[in-house]
């Protein structure tokens, strides 16, 4: 992606489809393929090996779903802290990751 104020302003339609928890937004993209965004900041995740589990996680659920989204660029923030690395709480992370691309790709595909 390029800088933020040249990003904002091609996409200045964001249609943020989160709560209380990760959100993610997207941003109509004039290229051949879906791109995905991570934010994770440390502020939320303290330990670099959390982090880097959240952005594991994420990847790994949007190239699942890939193939099925239309060309824009995905965005993910993290809203609150993530409850840690053990197995619950990355299938945790997993499904809450899963229900927000569930719900982006039904929206994108009423517009």
């Amino acid at each position: 992606m390029e800088d933020l104020e040249t990003f904002t302003a091609d996409n200045s339609v964001i249609a943020d489809l989160t709560g209380h928890e990760p959100g993610l937004a997207p941003c109509p993209d004039k290229l051949s393929s879906p791109r995905l965004g991570l934010v994770v900041a440390k502020k939320l995740a303290r330990r670099a090996v959390l982090r880097n589990l959240v952005k594991r996680i994420a990847r790994e659920a949007f190239r699942q779903v890939r193939a099925d989204l239309p060309p824009c660029d995905l965005v993910l923030r993290l809203a609150k802290s993530p409850g840690g690395t053990d197995g619950a709480s990355r299938r945790a992370m997993r499904a809450e990751i899963d229900g927000l691309l569930i719900r982006l790709s039904k929206a994108l595909a009423r517009q």
